[in-house]
């Protein structure tokens, strides 16, 4: 080692060269700079997606991107032997074999005008009647009925006579149960389904069960679809009512959803409250019995209809209507609808603001645009309106040259332009000057006029000659009449009558009036109810008692006599 170490330009303690600084100029340039002591991993690069692959067909929606537009007419525009697919008075239906009815995608909700082109090829939503089976490389399993066939059954002796040229031939047959005959299966009509009509009692008894319940059938935008009829027999094996849940759109018209349920299920809505309603199976319902549809496996598309909003409308010039738009859009909406709603006072909501203004305006920020254009189309029927924008997701409507009001001897609605359509109260433009006062006839109900021939009767309400009178005479008219009416209002009926002995006072008790049991006559109210021959008017006939006089008037004056 000493030899070693004597050797010139030998270091035993010599550490690694270091990377000469950057600056040196005696450095080399060319130097490569040492390699890291663990190389970096190559991994290899990812595999690419074929761009190019063919869709599965079966996932295919033909409606969806792209632009299919086939212009249809009224009768069958595809058939598959007994199967086909019609356009009528319904929109599109689908017709099967053996089927009660044209089966459609929803019975509730499918505009009355016919529709102009299909989205889609024409195909019925349903399963194919046979469907082969692929080669799988072996047979296919045997069902319980192929394998009860293939059993070792006991053959016996056929008791029937033999057949003529067959001697020597004996006869077996396989066990079965003797058929006494075969009848044709006879369908039962709503009525022997529904039976006798439930009384209120009972009514109560299969209600209340259900009303915190959640199991119920909720029926949405689509409406009475193809397939809850399935869902609500599956509902009726269990209970015999089912619930169903309404919200959206279709609860503006709860008559017509009321109408097709009834109609398709062959049931019996019992009770219904806002967009909740409870349907009875019947007193015969037999869920063995019950028809059995077939299923739709998709949604179809939904055909062409003619557009809602038009440049110009009906009764109006185009530029009349750009003029309404303009104007509608500084015009206030009378609500706000939210998404998934129950609008059942709408209709009535609408009819009632056109009394004051020529447009209407409901504001739908927050609904999907579908849900508020059908809305559109469903209020331009039962209003009736015009219908002018969708703009900015407001509901913009215009009553129309032929509104009729409410009241049936009030004015006729002026022109349009003679409208300040931006007001509440749909004043002219002379609105400045003094106006006088505008009567109107209205039509009340029996109920309500006689409760106010009772009110007048019994000095509770006064009836004006003078319509023309002045704030001072009418002040005057109702200080004069307050006082009557007080004196009124604390005065009853009181009779006093005294012993032999004058120690003894009573007061003689009015009797009471049976009241009807509300549960016997829950099948008869009708609305031609005659509210005149009411026995409460009994309690009001005060003809033979003096206006204004107290009981204690009458006990204090005959103390004075004795």
């Amino acid at each position: 080692m000493a030899i070693v170490a004597s050797l010139p330009g030998f270091n035993l303690f010599s550490s690694l060269p270091s990377n000469p600084p950057p600056n040196d100029p005696n450095s080399s340039t060319t130097s490569a700079s040492p390699s890291p002591p663990i190389p970096i991993p190559k991994y290899p690069p990812p595999l690419k997606k074929s761009q190019n692959a063919p869709p599965n067909p079966a996932l295919k929606t033909v409606h969806r991107r792209t632009k299919y537009y086939k212009p249809v007419r009224d009768g069958v525009i595809s058939s598959d032997g007994d199967r086909a697919v019609v356009i009528g008075e319904n929109g599109v239906s689908y017709l099967l074999p053996g089927a009660p009815f044209e089966f459609q995608y929803s019975y509730s909700e499918t505009p009355k005008v016919k529709p102009l082109a299909i989205r889609e090829p024409a195909f019925l939503p349903f399963a194919p009647p046979t469907m082969p089976r692929p080669w799988t490389g072996k047979a296919p399993l045997k069902s319980a009925k192929e394998k009860k066939l293939k059993r070792k059954v006991p053959l016996l002796d056929s008791f029937g006579p033999m057949t003529p040229g067959t001697s020597r031939v004996k006869e077996v047959v396989m066990a079965r149960p003797v058929e006494l005959g075969k009848y044709p299966k006879q369908e039962k009509t709503r009525e022997e389904i529904l039976g006798e009509p439930l009384k209120k009692w009972e009514i109560k008894m299969l209600i209340q069960p259900q009303l915190s319940d959640n199991r119920q059938v909720n029926l949405g935008r689509d409406g009475l679809t193809h397939n809850m009829l399935d869902l609500i027999h599956s509902h009726w094996k269990r209970r015999p009512v089912c619930k169903v849940k309404c919200k959206g759109v279709p609860t503006v018209d709860m008559d017509n959803v009321c109408r097709h349920i009834e109609e398709r299920t062959k049931g019996k809505i019992i009770h219904r409250v806002g967009g909740v309603v409870y349907l009875f199976h019947g007193r015969n319902y037999s869920y063995k019995d019950r028809p059995q549809y077939p299923l739709m496996l998709w949604k179809p598309a939904a055909p062409v209809y003619p557009k809602l909003i038009q440049e110009a409308p009906e009764g109006l010039t185009k530029d009349q209507a750009e003029e309404f738009r303009k104007k509608g859009k500084k015009l206030l909406p009378i609500c706000k609808l939210a998404k998934n709603g129950v609008y059942i006072t709408l209709v009535r909501d609408v009819r009632h603001a056109f009394e004051g203004s020529p447009l209407v305006k409901i504001d739908c920020r927050g609904m999907h645009a579908s849900d508020y254009k059908k809305l559109g189309a469903k209020l331009k029927e039962l209003v009736p309106c015009v219908l002018l924008s969708f703009d900015d997701e407001h509901i913009l409507m215009w009553r129309g040259p032929n509104w009729i009001s409410m009241h049936q001897a009030a004015p006729s609605p002026s022109d349009t332009a003679d409208f300040d359509i931006l007001s509440s109260t749909g004043r002219g433009k002379d609105y400045d000057k003094p106006c006088k006062p505008d009567t109107k006839t209205v039509m009340t109900s029996p109920k309500m006029m006689s409760l106010w021939k009772r009110s007048i009767d019994s000095n509770k309400a006064l009836l004006l000659d003078e319509l023309d009178l002045d704030p001072d005479a009418l002040l005057k008219k109702v200080e004069e009449f307050e006082g009557v009416s007080q004196a009124t209002e604390h005065s009853y009926p009181a009779l006093i009558v005294s012993s032999e002995d004058g120690t003894s006072r009573s007061v003689q008790v009015f009797e009471e009036v049976p009241q009807s049991d509300p549960y016997s006559e829950y099948d008869d109210y009708s609305d031609n109810y005659d509210y005149e021959s009411d026995d409460d008017d009994a309690f009001y006939d005060s003809d033979s008692i003096p206006l204004g006089s107290l009981p204690v008037d009458v006990i204090i004056e005959e103390l004075d006599h004795d």
